[in-house]
């Protein structure tokens, strides 16, 4: 795909991994279409690539919410004539063992809540937002490519029962949906980041930071740009559908 003029939108635009993976598209000459909870952040970014010269837009949603989702894409839709590239990257984090045990007494456990609240944002989310994806671009008649955001935790990671399953699940998503869409010129794949210089991992202490590399065989956290280096390939390379590529510098859980 040639990405100059193409709209892409990202999930989880305005911040991290999702803003990397916009500013990336955009060098392509692609043109963006942004969506994220947060209306403040969301105009910000908006406001430093309209500054750059880039055309995007900004929508602010729950992903979570059919509702939201419907109502964004169809916004997107009449913003910009076309679809062509989604990237699904909005995610949460609610970390918790299964069942905490502390001096053979058991003194918590994940709560359905936080389970909820993950699954809701990470697979749910996921789905609507490629479900309208996929429906706007069969209609168009262009084709498309729509991009899920895994991880590495999608092979099982202990306190993440909820992000797991949902990693695993936009994982198995992107196949089905590569099966399932090829026939329209539409291609699903998925990305496994495994841990990326995020704000949030930034402002861990040196400690953990040390703890969290040295498993790591390139001794590194991996950077947003080169998570959004990848999404790029994938829209790029027609030939790449119902695969995932893991960007985890050799890691593996």
């Amino acid at each position: 795909m040639d990405l100059n003029g193409k709209v892409v939108v990202v999930t989880g635009g305005a911040r991290g991994i999702g803003k990397a993976i916009s500013a990336a598209f955009a060098a392509r000459g692609a043109r963006l279409a942004l969506l994220d909870l947060d209306p403040a952040v969301l105009e910000t970014t908006r406001a430093e690539f309209a500054a750059a010269g880039v055309e995007v837009s900004a929508h602010a949603l729950n992903v979570a919410k059919e509702e939201d989702v419907i109502a964004a894409f169809d916004d997107v839709l009449a913003r910009h004539g076309r679809l062509d590239v989604l990237v699904n990257n909005a995610g949460i984090i609610k970390d918790a063992l299964l069942v905490k045990v502390k001096d053979g007494a058991i003194v918590g456990k994940m709560t359905l809540a936080q389970w909820q609240a993950v699954i809701d944002v990470n697979l749910t989310g996921v789905f609507l937002c490629g479900r309208e994806a996929a429906e706007r671009m069969i209609k168009l008649g262009d084709g498309g490519a729509i991009i899920n955001i895994s991880s590495i935790s999608k092979a099982g990671n202990a306190g993440q029962s909820n992000y797991s399953a949902a990693k695993a699940g936009v994982a198995a998503m992107a196949v089905t949906w590569a099966k399932e869409l090829a026939r329209f010129n539409i291609r699903a794949a998925s990305i496994a980041p495994g841990f990326i210089r995020t704000d949030l991992l930034a402002g861990m202490p040196p400690e953990m930071l040390e703890k969290m590399t040295t498993p790591v065989p390139l001794k590194r956290l991996g950077l947003p740009e080169e998570v959004a280096q990848t999404a790029v390939y994938i829209a790029e390379n027609d030939f790449f559908t119902g695969r995932s590529i893991d960007i985890d510098g050799g890691l593996r859980l």
